[in-house]
């Protein structure tokens, strides 16, 4: 049996996604904060969290794109 997702079920599940991800972005700017709070910042940790941050970002550009492709009520 193939179960079919709404559009709206499916942007519910994008939001879902987009929130986890607006949780870890904001977790790894309090990260960037505290690496940078400390008088000789470890640069190796900057950059990894800013690496981080930009695949975070990628990630939710790419729901948000989609969600963009769906129209609620279809």
């Amino acid at each position: 049996m193939t179960t079919t997702l709404t559009n709206e079920e499916k942007i519910g599940i994008i939001d879902l996604h987009l929130k986890s991800i607006d949780y870890a972005l904001y977790g790894l700017e309090l990260d960037l904060s505290e690496a940078n709070a400390v008088s000789n910042p470890d640069t190796d940790l900057i950059s990894s969290i800013t690496t981080r941050k930009t695949a975070a970002t990628a990630k939710r550009n790419v729901l948000i794109a989609e969600k963009e492709t769906l129209s609620v009520g279809e």
